[in-house]
């Protein structure tokens, strides 16, 4: 079981940028994703979230620039950026604090985080 984030570049102040997140493996529920970030420096922080149901919340960071998004079926969940910002700039993460899947003999539930993407904003 993994995910697989990409999307991420190098990008000037004011533009736009998706990122993706894909889980693949013997998936039974991946329940909540999350999106994290860490700049340079900084501790992770947690940018934006959703349920398996759809509900979403986003950091005051980011809120009314950043948005989530999933689709259950593909198993993937997008964090649309728009009007990017220098102190963007960080290394993102997404992540399922509560993923169930099929280990060898009974469902397993994990913490899983992908691998990250980096998000340059240059000025």
């Amino acid at each position: 079981v993994q995910l697989q984030a990409s999307g991420g570049g190098l990008v000037q102040a004011g533009a736009s940028l998706k990122l993706s997140c894909v889980a693949s493996g013997r998936i039974f529920d991946i329940g909540t994703m999350n999106w994290y970030r860490q700049a340079l420096g900084k501790q992770r922080e947690l940018v934006a979230s959703t349920t398996s149901r759809g509900r979403t919340n986003t950091s005051d960071s980011v809120k009314g620039r950043f948005t989530i998004s999933r689709d259950n079926a593909k198993k993937t969940v997008n964090l649309q950026m728009a009007d990017l910002k220098p102190e963007d700039t960080a290394v993102y993460y997404c992540n399922a604090p509560g993923l169930t899947y099929y280990g060898v003999s009974a469902l397993v539930t994990d913490d899983i985080w992908g691998r990250g993407t980096l998000v340059t904003v240059s000025s």
